[in-house]
């Protein structure tokens, strides 16, 4: 049976333009009485262009079946955040459609911090196993030399904290 071929190549748009996100982060709830403050880890798999490129993001949805497309000013994005699609969709289309040599190692540390995160989808950040998040972690600091404009996590010293008292 022969496999049909997108009429674009995603892996290429997303070697030049995408990125595979791992953060730690912080939620408060301020509709909740004494608003709460939450910590998460947190996946997110991102496409971004000008917005008159908006279709070529379009194309990608299709071919994925998952993730929005939106235009915020100039730029045109497209995200998956939802950590079932990601791994049950992104994941394993970028393990069949290879990426060039620093995106795909980027990828690799990100789909096993996607693994970890799905593994613990719905528990609190206390019931996880230390070593889950120890491994987050090291998956986020290592990702950070594959980046272009790596940013400053800013609650990750509070991820360091939390893996030591759980």
């Amino acid at each position: 049976m022969a496999t049909i071929k997108p009429s674009f190549n995603v892996s290429s748009i997303v070697n030049q333009d995408g990125c595979f996100d791992l953060q730690f982060r912080k939620d408060t709830r301020h509709e909740r009485t004494n608003a709460p403050t939450y910590y998460r880890w947190k996946a997110q798999f991102v496409v971004t262009s000008p917005k008159e490129n908006v279709k070529v993001l379009e194309k990608i949805k299709k071919e994925m079946g998952c993730g929005e497309v939106c235009i915020i000013k100039d730029q045109a994005r497209f995200s998956v955040q939802k950590i079932s699609d990601i791994a049950e969709v992104v994941v394993p289309f970028f393990k069949k459609n290879v990426l060039a040599d620093k995106k795909k190692k980027d990828f690799e540390l990100w789909a096993k911090g996607v693994g970890i995160i799905q593994k613990n989808k719905g528990k609190y950040l206390s019931a996880w196993q230390k070593n889950d998040l120890n491994t987050l972690i090291e998956i986020h600091n290592s990702s950070a030399k594959y980046k272009n404009r790596p940013r400053e996590p800013k609650w990750l010293e509070m991820a360091k904290t939390l893996s030591k008292s759980s």
